[in-house]
């Protein structure tokens, strides 16, 4: 007798992460919504993985329960806390087109869920969030909070210069080939794991969909406001000091520094145009170098000459600045001391530098990635429910 093969499912066009940690006493009520929403005409396909992690009380009991007894619900169960490790674990093993996640409280009208995900599956977005800040928005929360998310915000698009509107909303999706290629580079494991995952995509370009969005505040909310803050701010000094913009301050800061004492060696036997030229040549090409690597993540060899020729441009539009600040200075003072020369010319090459980021950034290295790593250190356990008689329509 052969043996009857079934075939597997096809994977869901949208999977919907619900991250949970003691939420035994609202997880049923939730769930049984969210599932009810996506019964009723939900145009995709979709399944819903409750992430529970580390609950202390009866939620993974609850959670379990749930997947056995509704279709297209698994129960995915991490042992130790934290939003971010929740998501990553889910996202990194979905075999759905779009991975999503909403918080259990449900604050977020259900109905905002289509256009979030439809520009995705559709292919013009590549990311799709929330927004609770955006015209066409309607909200329902305390003043406190209100003020807290609209300067966490603030602080996001001044420091980071963050273009999407509010990375706190509960309620986010992406492609799944989009969050496969940011999830690497994203080292948060709690609440500040969205705000991560969005500057990575706008510093690489991604597309962000906002989607206004009616929302309710939940009063028995779990989250620690002032902890949480405190560790939000942390990240985002982790982020500001891990950008395009810090690495190439660094960079400018040591070839700045090479390049007056380069010029001072050098002035004791050349003339000052001669010794600015040699000393800017010699530290605009390590400048270039190092920006390639450090500030613009490009490895290897390939396109390095073209690199070094466009630096090499960019270095000209310098030699410029810097040798018609020196001429001025002998115009005003025929003998200045070397010192003085050097201080000038720091400034003058200071000045350069907004010109010298623009041309790297815009011309010599358009479009490259910021480089980073991160790992998963904990295995997740999944739930697939086994049923026993027909399954539920």
């Amino acid at each position: 007798m052969e043996a009857l093969s079934l075939p597997l499912p096809a994977p869901p066009q949208v999977e919907i992460v619900v991250p949970v940690y003691n939420e035994e006493h609202v997880l049923r009520r939730s769930i049984e919504r969210l599932h009810r929403f996506l019964s009723d005409g939900f145009p995709f396909t979709w399944r819903i993985v409750i992430a529970d992690n580390a609950s202390s009380d009866g939620t993974l009991a609850v959670a379990r329960r749930l997947a056995y007894e509704l279709p297209s619900v698994r129960v995915l169960h991490l042992p130790a806390k934290g939003r971010g490790r929740a998501l990553r674990a889910a996202w990194s093993a979905t075999d759905a087109e779009v991975a999503a996640y909403m918080d259990v409280d449900l604050s977020t009208d259900l109905r905002a869920l289509l256009p979030l995900v439809a520009p995705l599956l559709s292919g013009h977005s590549e990311v799709a969030i929330g927004t609770r800040l955006a015209p066409g928005s309607r909200v329902e929360r305390g003043a406190r909070r209100e003020l807290i998310s609209r300067a966490y915000n603030r602080i996001l698009h001044t420091v980071l210069r963050a273009r999407f509107s509010d990375a706190q909303c509960g309620f986010k999706a992406a492609r799944a080939d989009t969050v496969q290629e940011l999830l690497p580079d994203v080292r948060d494991e709690a609440w500040f794991f969205d705000t991560e995952l969005l500057v990575l995509a706008q510093r690489r370009g991604m597309r962000v969909h906002e989607v206004p969005v009616d929302w309710i505040d939940d009063p028995d909310s779990r989250v620690e406001v002032v902890p949480t803050a405190i560790e939000d701010l942390r990240g985002v000094a982790r982020l500001l000091a891990a950008s395009p913009v810090a690495r190439f301050v660094a960079v400018g800061i040591a070839s700045t520094l090479a390049y007056a004492l380069l010029y001072l060696l050098l002035r004791m036997s050349l003339a000052p145009a001669v010794a600015n030229a040699v000393a800017l040549a010699v530290t605009a090409v390590a400048n270039t170098a190092a920006n390639r690597r450090f500030t613009f993540g490009v490895r290897g060899r390939e396109e390095a000459l073209r690199h070094h020729v466009l630096g090499a441009i960019v270095f000209l539009i310098t030699l410029g600045l810097t040798s018609g600040a020196l001429a001025l200075m002998h115009a005003l003072s025929p003998h200045p001391a070397r010192l003085v020369e050097a201080a000038v010319l720091v400034v003058a090459s200071a000045l350069a530098t907004v010109t010298r980021f623009v041309g790297l950034s815009s011309w010599v290295f358009p479009n490259n990635e910021d480089a980073g790593a991160s790992s998963l250190s904990e295995a997740p356990c999944w739930t697939t429910p086994i049923r026993r008689g027909p399954r539920r329509a």
